[in-house]
């Protein structure tokens, strides 16, 4: 029999788990400096120990609980997985739901400065018409959500789940958004196109550059190919890893907690639109609230294992289902509007912003929330 119960759901990390935390923080083993005057061979040694030592002697984990906890959260168990949740219902009648997803090493801590605007507009200065009530699952295997003990959770069960997720809330129709794997989540949502989804955003635009336009590349091509470049050159080696052996690197990310804070960070600094520091974009409270829901659910090598399910088994089929993209200039991946279109049949959204990375509704939330707005407000 199915468990379609809905629970209240708090986050609430024990003391235990905390002072443990602190313990290991106060007895880290450190590597020596690295031998470049960058971040070239990953996080530098002085910038992880100023974040450690912070993370130790000055955060406050309680303060930041208690903010995550000011949304309304819930557990589901669909397919035998319990799934965690933030479900922030819009004050106004005429809201349209709106589920929105993370990927890695995100997860709903990256939503908190834009979900009040989408669920609320009129209180910070826009209008009724576009209000949304706004779920974000978190992934299975991140955060509060629970692990699959088995093969077959990849991108293609998570869309499922989630087309599951929102019926279930009783929204028989929605749009979807999402970036990282939450952008590859919602693709395919919108290429299973069950009957529910009536449109969705994505934040990352992944397709296949189109042979026919080799010859004449426009400038957003050619920097498409570049950073694709250097993502496979430079950047791809945790990928790799997490694809091919989630396990054994979980035991050190489970154990250390600076060294779970380092391979998160590091991406951070990596993917964001930052000139080179993380701290230009984010605060050290927000990194380490993020850095949190890996750390005290245990979940380095649950959350690695969806790049072992679904890394190699990415779908690209066509999709009908009414998309936006939203093309941020330092996203991993990028692309043109010619080559989008031979995936998406039927954009109905397209802009490409002169700032903004991965992660968009972190870094620039009050733009992320504009390109919701204009991207949906076209299925008035």
């Amino acid at each position: 029999m199915t468990n379609d119960a809905i629970r209240p759901f708090t986050i609430s990390v024990s003391d235990d788990v905390l002072n443990d935390l602190k313990q290991r923080l106060a007895n880290t083993r450190w590597p020596e400096k690295e031998t470049v005057d960058d971040w070239s061979q990953g996080m530098p040694l002085s910038y992880t120990q100023e974040v450690c030592q912070y993370w130790l002697d000055e955060y406050d984990w309680r303060a930041r609980e208690a903010l995550l906890n000011r949304y309304d959260q819930f557990i589901t168990e669909i397919e035998g997985i319990d799934i965690h949740f933030i479900h922030a219902r819009s004050p106004h009648p005429s809201a349209r739901p709106l589920v929105i997803t993370h990927g890695w090493p995100g997860s709903i801590v990256e939503f908190q400065k834009v979900i009040g605007p989408l669920i609320d507009p009129v209180a910070h200065g826009g209008k009724a018409a576009d209000a949304f009530h706004v779920v974000c699952p978190t992934l299975p295997g991140y955060g509060f959500s629970g692990k699959p003990n088995k093969p077959g959770w990849d991108i293609g069960k998570i869309a499922g789940a989630w087309n599951q997720l929102m019926r279930r809330l009783g929204y028989d129709k929605y749009f979807a958004q999402g970036g990282d794997w939450g952008g590859l989540v919602t693709a395919t949502i919108g290429e299973q196109n069950l009957g529910n989804c009536e449109a969705i955003h994505l934040n990352i635009a992944l397709v296949e550059p189109d042979p026919a336009t080799m010859d004449k590349l426009l400038p957003i091509e050619e920097r498409a190919l570049a950073s694709a470049k250097h993502y496979a050159d430079n950047d791809s080696g945790y990928s790799k890893q997490q694809s091919t052996r989630p396990q054994t690197v979980a035991y050190g990310l489970t154990d250390s907690p600076v060294g779970q804070m380092a391979w998160i960070v590091e991406k951070y600094w990596s993917w964001m639109d930052c000139d080179g520091h993380p701290e230009n974009v984010l605060t050290k409270d927000e990194l380490l609230d993020n850095v949190m829901l890996y750390w005290c659910t245990a979940s380095a090598g649950s959350s690695a294992r969806l790049y072992w399910h679904s890394f190699n088994n990415l779908s690209t089929g066509d999709i009908d289902l009414p998309t936006g993209c939203s093309i941020y200039p330092k996203e991993i991946f990028l692309a043109s509007r010619r080559w989008a279109e031979r995936r998406y049949k039927n954009l109905i959204h397209w802009n490409e912003l002169d700032k903004g990375g991965h992660f968009p509704a972190f870094e620039l939330p009050e733009v992320f929330i504009k390109e919701v707005r204009d991207c949906f407000g076209t299925m008035r």
